[in-house]
């Protein structure tokens, strides 16, 4: 078993805020995030794969094909766009970036198995100091 990782950057704009509490609650739960003007992110974004490696090709997927399917299916829904309000998978979510890894993990799972390899992992890094990671339903023993 081998794994392989994509990194590819976007921007995007975003706001951590529950509607349902005051601008005041949203303040001391969520910091300067809650700023109801929005703020933004150069985003980092780690695509993991893990297969074996195909003896004809020596890959265990090929790069441009990975890349292409992240772009497609990610990149360009969430590049210079508004998280909470510009992307469809994550319409009705909390704009973290802990729910960004698992959005990005459902729209990536199935069709990185149509390139005969699976998703292993997501890692957003939102700042050079935060970032989160998604390894879909593994248990800590796999």
């Amino acid at each position: 078993m081998v794994r392989l990782t994509r990194r590819e950057h976007f921007n995007a704009a975003h706001r951590l805020f529950r509607p349902e509490y005051s601008d005041e609650k949203n303040l001391e739960v969520f910091g300067k995030c809650s700023n109801p003007n929005w703020h933004g992110h150069n985003y980092t974004l780690y695509i993991t794969v893990e297969g074996e490696v195909d003896p004809e090709t020596g890959f265990v997927a090929n790069l441009k094909q990975l890349s292409q399917l992240i772009r497609d299916l990610v990149i360009n829904q969430l590049d210079h766009k508004n998280i909470n309000i510009e992307v469809g998978f994550m319409r009705g979510k909390l704009a973290s970036t802990e729910n960004l890894a698992i959005g990005i993990w459902e729209e990536l799972a199935g069709p990185v198995a149509g390139l005969g390899t699976s998703l292993y992992a997501v890692r957003v890094e939102e700042t050079e100091n935060n970032a989160a990671e998604y390894l879909g339903n593994k248990t800590n023993n796999q």
